[in-house]
């Protein structure tokens, strides 16, 4: 049989025609569920929230996996993923030491144009907690996520033992309350260690971020910064060399055997064990003691102040979203912010102990039943400063942290160490 082109051209238009027909009588085929991925601190917060991601997953159909590891490998392990060309890591957990790097290098997606298209509103949110995490006017790169500003934890039974009391009026001349001053808080660390078989305080010692970020309480409790007006290095000042007198002070005379190598793990088992007096500490860390199965010893006898002086060292976690992740990853990942951030969720999370973002979680009635202390728990996020955020922060609690470990050792004078992590400070503002 002979084909003409106009019988090919009508018969191809016809079988076209009739695939289309029978493509069209398909069901669409359902789009693939998407998949969050977080790479989160192994911490009682990231499991409290992992306990409530089967109510979002049913909510949305987005499923979260969590992804568990210790702070030390965390920032390494993001940045390989945020420099590749598609990150497996499609909603970021930022500590706020990264707050000023990752944004720099074009790693994080800006949030501002999400709020807005949502209208999610950001007023509940306590504003030292989004000044924390380097949002600007223009911009927004992290929503706060949790907070970890510190302040003293202290044993209430041992304040108020009259025995203890008494001993420490002949002792000193002073009533044993308290402490307003740092001067007074390591009088009573050092007192209760000769005095009551305890440590006076659970110190977290070790080189880098567990030092870098208990000696910022003393350094701010003693009036010093370290940044002065101008942004520029201070910590060669008396009030620095006050801070660091005493922080060497109580680790060399108040702390336990060892403290200079201990972590924040150790200070917990130390003060949970009824080992110690004291510890100045992330705040959330308290309904972590007042577990009666946990910490049986010293459950219902663990008190919260503000940092003697009158400000602490304020950290945080913020949300963030990948650059490089896909359109669909980035609206998810949205959604998921919005919902782990919002008020119902949020107060969930304080109820088992969640350190909250939000000052109206602080003052529901719910919270504040279970865990009075919240009220005070403000005023340690309201009146805490933040160490040096900038592209090079986590290299400076190395610096910092080698600075205080020779003090601490004896092996540096406060004068010299100050002066060497001053001048570092300043070197790597300058790069």
């Amino acid at each position: 049989m002979t084909w003409n082109k106009q019988t090919l051209i009508k018969m191809l238009m016809t079988a076209v025609s009739g695939a289309a027909v029978v493509s069209a009588s398909l069901p669409a085929r359902a789009a693939e569920p998407i998949t969050l991925h977080a790479l989160m601190e192994d911490v009682p917060e990231t499991k409290i929230i992992e306990a409530l991601l089967p109510e979002f997953e049913k909510q949305t159909g987005i499923k979260v996996e969590f992804e568990k590891i210790g702070y030390p490998d965390m920032h390494d392990k993001l940045v390989s993923q945020l420099t590749a060309p598609q990150s497996y890591y499609n909603v970021l957990e930022v500590d706020f030491l990264w707050a000023g790097e990752f944004p720099a290098a074009g790693w994080l997606a800006d949030l501002k144009p999400f709020v807005e298209k949502s209208r999610y509103d950001l007023t509940p949110f306590i504003p030292s907690t989004l000044d924390l995490l380097g949002r600007t006017k223009d911009q927004l790169f992290l929503v706060p996520m949790y907070n970890y500003s510190m302040g003293l934890l202290y044993r209430t039974d041992l304040i108020g033992d009259e025995k203890l009391k008494a001993a420490y009026k002949t002792a000193t001349g002073k009533e044993l309350a308290l402490p307003t001053t740092l001067e007074d808080y390591v009088a009573i660390s050092k007192f209760m260690k000769a005095n009551a078989g305890v440590a006076g305080a659970a110190m977290q010692g070790q080189r880098g971020d567990p030092n870098s970020m208990e000696f910022s309480n003393y350094l701010f409790s003693a009036g010093g910064s370290y940044l002065n007006a101008d942004g520029k290095a201070s910590l060669d000042t008396a009030e620095a060399k006050r801070a660091l007198d005493l922080y060497v002070d109580n680790i060399q005379h108040g702390a336990q055997q060892g403290a200079v190598s201990a972590t924040l793990d150790d200070t917990m088992r130390l003060m949970c064990s009824g080992s110690a007096f004291s510890m100045v500490t992330y705040w959330w860390m308290l309904p972590q003691m007042d577990d009666a199965v946990k910490c049986p010893t010293v459950a219902g006898k663990v008190g919260l102040s503000v940092m003697p002086g009158g400000h602490g060292e304020s950290g945080g976690w913020g949300w963030g979203i990948p650059k490089n992740t896909s359109p669909e990853e980035q609206e998810a990942a949205w959604t998921f912010i919005q919902w782990v951030q919002s008020k119902d969720v949020s107060v969930k999370r304080a109820l088992e102990g969640h350190a909250p973002v939000r000052s109206d979680v602080y003052t529901d009635a719910a919270v504040l039943a279970k865990y009075p202390f919240y009220k005070t728990a403000e005023g340690v996020v309201s009146t805490g400063k933040s160490f040096p955020i900038f592209t090079y922060s986590a290299q400076y609690e190395d610096l910092l942290g080698t600075q205080l470990s020779l003090a601490a050792g004896g092996q540096a004078t406060s004068e010299a160490a100050l002066k060497a992590a001053s001048d570092g400070l300043q070197g790597l503002l300058d790069k």
